[in-house]
């Protein structure tokens, strides 16, 4: 056989190939578009109604079906509890595992999985299928936001020895406004008391406005957008610290942030560590492990391209969601950077995320 004759076989059996891989191709796009046609999916959030999460959730809901092959109806259901540790664990072990479930969890249900300090993680954080973030935290801040007559309404008057605790309010053990307290009473020297088990965001707002909390932690975009009154001159609340900030944040120029108020370099460090869930996955969806990979694809290829979208951003901007999508790759790389961190920190997390 000649050279030319080799050349035009070899030819021939590439345009097969090519052929059957882009016919493979064609027909598993039919069937994720089949299997989602006329469907109603279920989008569970890790909390209750009317917070930061669920107002991501139900917004990424309404829109993210035209994204879907087959264009699903999207249904969202409230599954709060522990921080979203309840919904975490029915989305790893009991959520049908075909793609028609995905769910938005807690920004640190990846931080507590790797760390095991709670007995009820029931999942691998490394083997949910990660769908990405709708938010890297980069226009947002975690802050901490006292009553002005709060007995200790400064950062000098709760590091004081002897000083009054300020009581701050929370979901339960492994939420975020229940762990970053912590860390900031240990890495910071604050004198804190918790009272936990608020059953959603609204409910905490209204016990710190009737006084009966002092206050509490949460996102500086939801203080914005469901009580922006708290930020007006002499308002009666204060904001004390800002947390997942490598700097501060233009919006609030005059506070400083965790790593700036760390007692020493160990501090500083777990600090850092503890920032990394906020600043890789602060907005975290993710579906069950073993979705079949081309309903997988199809979902993160959805969650990206809706965040994209015009009409989403535009009504993220007018209900005041920091919107700044990561996708699934750099997600899981920010898990890994948890999973690789020293044994000594996972060590002094378990023991301080166990204390009460």
């Amino acid at each position: 056989m000649s050279m030319n004759q080799r050349y035009v076989v070899i030819s021939l059996a590439v345009t097969v190939v090519l052929f059957a891989i882009a016919a493979v191709s064609v027909q598993a796009q039919d069937a994720v578009e089949a299997f989602y046609r006329g469907r109603q999916i279920n989008l569970v959030v890790g909390y209750g109604p009317g917070g930061g999460y669920d107002l991501t959730a139900r917004l990424v809901a309404r829109h993210i079906g035209r994204f879907i092959p087959g264009h699903p109806s999207v249904a969202v259901q409230n599954m709060a509890g522990a921080g979203s540790l309840r919904a975490a664990n029915y989305l790893y072990g009991a959520a049908p595992k075909d793609g028609a479930t995905f769910g938005v969890l807690g920004s640190d249900i990846a931080m507590i999985g790797l760390i095991g300090a709670n007995p009820a993680v029931q999942f691998d954080p490394r083997r949910f299928t990660w769908l990405g973030s709708s938010s890297s935290f980069r226009d947002d801040a975690y802050v901490l936001v006292v009553r002005a007559d709060a007995k200790s309404p400064s950062i000098i008057e709760a590091r004081r020895p002897g000083s009054a605790p300020l009581v701050l309010g929370g979901t339960g053990e492994g939420a975020r406004d229940a762990d970053v307290p912590k860390i900031l009473r240990d890495a910071l020297g604050l004198n804190i008391r918790q009272v936990l088990g608020y059953p959603d965001s609204p409910s905490i707002l209204l016990a710190v406005e009737r006084g009966e909390l002092e206050g509490r932690m949460f996102d500086f975009s939801a203080v914005r957008t469901m009580r922006p009154e708290w930020l007006k001159p002499n308002s009666g609340f204060n904001i004390l610290v800002q947390f997942a900030r490598l700097t501060r944040h233009p919006g609030l120029p005059d506070v400083p942030t965790a790593r700036e108020l760390a007692l020493d370099d160990n501090a500083r460090a777990l600090i850092a560590f503890s920032e990394t869930p906020l600043l890789t996955m602060a907005r975290p969806f993710a579906a069950p492990p073993g979705v079949p990979p081309e309903r997988a694809k199809a979902l993160r290829a959805a969650f990206l391209a809706v965040h994209r979208d015009p009409r989403f951003v535009e009504e993220a901007e007018k209900l005041g969601l920091d919107i700044s999508p990561i996708d699934s790759d750099q997600l899981l790389r920010g898990i890994e950077r948890l999973a690789q961190a020293p044994p000594s920190i996972f060590d002094y997390m378990k023991e301080l995320l166990g204390r009460r």
